[in-house]
Formats: structure tokens, sequence, C-alpha cells
């Protein structure tokens, strides 16, 4: 089930016009909708790094029967998450990372998303939080990880210089990296190495100023927490 994108904006409607524009803009820069209609239906869903919940948004208004469980770094971003797809019966809101949501809840959800998140990493605390992602979800459970794809088009280098801006000098974005966009190859290496098995590369960049790319991949059965020990 997907849910239409009209609905999901109307949660920010209150919000100041210059949250709504970041959220708007989100909506139409990046294929939100596309990555939510490839969730499996129903169950619980961790969406890490969520920012304003414009994706936890669309998660729990297209399925009532899942419980979506948004967590973020920023205080802010979840207050305005509060605010708006938290007023949802199925959505939940919290400051905090994926290594502190593994923390508390290790093998409670049956599928993570996490989209646009890594490259604002280190590139060697990729694998990390990979592994912490595995030790989410139930065996069988599904990662659906959404970045720009690292192919050295016009659009890589764009969506780096657009990153620039909004993460270096309007700060609307935490970074704690160096902006770094991977190829595919090396995306299905690290999710292997993290205890995954790659499903599905959907290339989602058609249409978009940005390479988009999403990889479905499926926690391989065994212990989460061994597939977290460095």
């Amino acid at each position: 089930m997907n849910a239409p994108l009209a609905p999901a904006l109307a949660l920010f409607s209150h919000l100041p016009l210059s949250e709504r524009f970041h959220v708007h803009a989100r909506a139409f820069s990046a294929p939100l909708e596309a990555v939510a209609s490839r969730v499996p239906a129903g169950g619980t869903v961790a969406d890490v790094g969520c920012g304003h919940g414009l994706l936890s948004a669309l998660l729990a208004l297209g399925d009532s029967r899942r419980i979506v469980h948004g967590v973020d770094p920023d205080p802010r971003k979840i207050e305005w998450a509060r605010s708006g797809p938290g007023r949802l019966p199925n959505v939940r809101a919290e400051v905090g990372t994926v290594e502190s949501l593994a923390e508390r809840l290790s093998g409670q959800f049956d599928a993570v998303v996490v989209s646009d998140v890594l490259y604002l990493l280190p590139v060697e605390r990729w694998p990390g939080f990979l592994r912490e992602a595995r030790r989410l979800l139930r065996p069988g459970g599904r990662l659906l990880l959404k970045e720009a794809e690292g192919d050295r088009s016009w659009k890589h280098y764009k969506c780096l210089a657009q990153e620039v801006v909004m993460v270096k000098l309007l700060g609307r974005t935490k970074a704690g990296g160096a902006l770094v966009l991977q190829p595919r190859e090396a995306m299905e290496a690290l999710l292997r190495q993290a205890g995954f098995t790659p499903r599905e590369t959907v290339a989602l960049g058609t249409g978009y100023s940005t390479p988009h790319i999403l990889y479905v991949a499926e926690a391989t059965a065994g212990d989460g927490a061994a597939a977290s020990a460095p």
C-alpha cells in the first residue's frame, strides 16, 4: 500500500514557512514514495535519520497496521516530527541514533528504512552503522537504504555541491563527514559484510537531478548481536 503525498504533506501545514519549505523541497527532490512502496506491509518499521518525519508519515498513512518509530539526532527536527506525523496513532519520534535505538530495541523491527543518511557520516563509520541497523532487525527483516549513487555523473557532482550548501553554508542538515557518495558495488559489499543479503538494487534517479539509488537487503538468519560485533 502506498499513501498519496498530499495527506502526508498536510501534516506539516502548521509548521513555520521555512520548515514547510524544507519538507516540500524534500518531497519533490527525493523518491520517498518509491521507497515507501517497497516497505513490507504491516509490522514495525524504524525510520533512522527521520528528520521532520516525511517518510514516516508516508509509511504510517500507507498502512495503518504499521508502527513507525522515527529517530534523528537533531532535537529541533524531532520536535517538528512530533507535532506533525507524531500526531498519528502509529508513529513515534525520538531524539537518538541508530546506536541508541539498537541498544534498547535490538531485534524488534520488521524493517529499517534509512534515507540519505550515510553520506553525512565519515566513511569509516559506515560499516558500524550498517551493523547496528542489522541489529535492529528480526531475522529475515528488511533494510531499505536510499542514498545517492557515486557514479561520477553530472548528477553525482551536482548532488555534492547541493549538499555542501545545505550542510556547510545553511546548516539545514547535520554532517560529521566529508559528503562521500559510493558506487553500488561498494555499497553491496558493505551490506554483505554487515550481515545482509542484498535482494534488490533499484536506480531511482529518472526525473531527478540526483542519482538516487535504493538498496533492499535482508537480514541474514542468525544472531543480530553477533552480526554487530567488530
